[in-house]
């Protein structure tokens, strides 16, 4: 494509130079090739407007930037060249989002399970589905790796073009409010948005929780009036920010909750470990339906998959065939059994509600005694450490308050910072090593017990200020697990 043709849509440019042909789009140096287009833009560490010599020796044809710098290549100079990568990634594409059914989720709690639920629900219904989130990319059951929730923009519209290529017709998305507020959802055109859930979280990212609900409300308010698609707005009726979400929403709005009035009603819900078992009434017309992850807050995100295929012209029965179709979703109430006479699970719960949810479940599943294990991330929201703090000796009969990833702060100063809501009559365990605290958990842990592993679920890393290394909750648990049988075995 040439280079006037593909700034076409930037409003404000300055353009210094010919017209060349672009065989591509970066915004990281090292991935230049030649004849593409580089794109600098200022980043949370790095400002891409150092790194201009290194994208032209590695063959970059042009260049955008925010101010005006001595070059060989054309120059297009923009306000902000943050701003103007979603656009020329859209347009460099042949907008991608257009030619596909979109369904972006936000929320604080249950996107990734939501996404999950939805691209069943396609799947069933015989689209050809695409998804993208936490856990990476999909085409059908085939994965694709990606570097955020929510990829770069021109990540994004790349993968979206691969989709299209391959035969993708719908998408579930995980959408970010980092995403959001940072652009790289910018150019994308959404059939139908979903709203999960508002709760602590990313409060060191953004200024408050209303802050926060202002960057989700972006998706419903202002993205439908860029596209010429029909929007519909899929919003949980049960949240205290329904009102706004419902509000906000541009196009038609379908609720779904089990305690308010609803248009996807969810009622006699069942729990087990294994999944929930729910009546979806929708109307007028009811069907039972099975989600396959455990946790009683799981309703809740089988509802919102449900309501997003119904929103898209799915059928209720198609629906709930999808749901109950799904996969396990990884480090989502994820059951570790190697035969014991306790119950592990793990999960993702890294927020004070999430971690509510997960215990509130387990405390009714536990036939003894409920053991908790977790931690809270360095670098992170500070406010939420008490509060999870609180809940976790609330919730739980034995407490260990241990190590998730630290980063750059000491992991016994992030622990004292959960200390601080748990009453010294509570007697929490201290163990910052995180794998000597799910050994204490699991070696201790009696029968009919139910011990969970909270905060990481299906990430395979832990970071450290110096270093990031390999750790899986998950294999962590099976191999104590495997050496306590396997020692009781002995002793048989």
């Amino acid at each position: 494509m040439l280079l006037n043709d593909l700034i076409e849509p930037l409003a404000e440019k300055r353009v210094r130079g010919g017209d060349v042909e672009i065989t591509g789009i970066a915004y990281d140096s090292r991935t230049v090739g030649p004849g593409m287009l580089f794109v600098a833009f200022k980043g949370g560490a790095f400002d891409g407007h150092d790194f201009v010599a290194d994208a032209l020796s590695r063959g970059a044809a042009a260049v955008v930037a925010e101010r005006d710098l001595p070059l060989d290549v054309p120059l297009v100079v923009v306000p902000s060249s943050r701003a103007a990568l979603p656009a020329l990634s859209a347009r460099f594409y042949d907008y991608p989002t257009r030619k596909l059914t979109l369904v972006g989720v936000t929320g604080t709690n249950g996107k990734t399970t939501t996404t999950y639920l939805v691209h069943s629900i396609l799947q069933t219904a015989g689209r050809t589905a695409g998804l993208i989130g936490t856990l990476g990319a999909r085409i059908g059951d085939r994965p694709i790796e990606t570097e955020h929730t929510t990829p770069e923009s021109a990540d994004l519209q790349s993968i979206f073009a691969r989709m299209v290529n391959e035969g993708v017709q719908a998408i579930a998305m995980e959408v970010s409010s980092h995403g959001l507020v940072q652009g790289r959802t910018d150019w994308c055109e959404f059939d139908c948005a979903v709203f999960t859930n508002l709760t602590q979280d990313h409060l060191d990212f953004h200024e408050s929780l209303e802050d926060y609900l202002s960057a989700k409300l972006v998706l419903f308010r202002d993205y439908p009036k860029r596209s010429a698609k029909r929007f519909s707005a899929a919003v949980n009726a049960d949240d205290p920010s329904a009102g706004a979400v419902t509000a906000a929403s541009e196009g038609a709005v379908i609720t779904y909750g089990v305690k308010s009035p609803a248009d996807v009603a969810g009622s006699d819900v069942r729990v087990s470990a294994s999944g929930v078992d729910l009546v979806i009434t929708y109307k007028g017309r009811s069907e039972r339906a099975f989600v396959p992850v455990g946790g009683y807050f799981n309703a809740y995100n089988g509802l919102a998959a449900a309501a997003a295929g119904l929103s898209i012209g799915i059928d209720l029965g198609t629906v709930v065939r999808g749901l109950s179709a799904a996969p396990r979703v990884p480090g989502r109430f994820e059951s570790i059994d190697c035969g014991q006479s306790f119950g592990v699970l793990v999960d993702y719960a890294h927020t004070p509600d999430g971690l509510e949810n997960v215990l509130t479940t387990a405390r009714k599943l536990a036939k003894n005694r409920l053991i908790a294990v977790f931690g809270c991330g360095g670098n992170r929201d500070r406010g939420k450490r008490p509060k999870m703090g609180k809940i976790a000796s609330d919730l739980a009969d034995v407490v260990i308050v241990t190590s998730d990833n630290p980063r750059k702060e000491d992991p016994a100063a992030i622990v004292r910072d959960i200390l601080e809501g748990i009453p010294l009559t509570a007697r929490p365990e201290v163990v910052i090593e995180r794998r000597e605290a799910i050994e204490r958990a699991i070696m201790t842990a009696q029968d009919g017990d139910l011990v969970v592993i909270a905060g990481k679920g299906h990430e395979d890393y832990q970071i450290f200020a110096d270093r990031t290394i390999h750790f899986d909750d998950r294999e962590v648990a099976r191999e104590i697990l495997a050496a306590r049988c396997g020692a009781k075995s002995e002793k048989q």
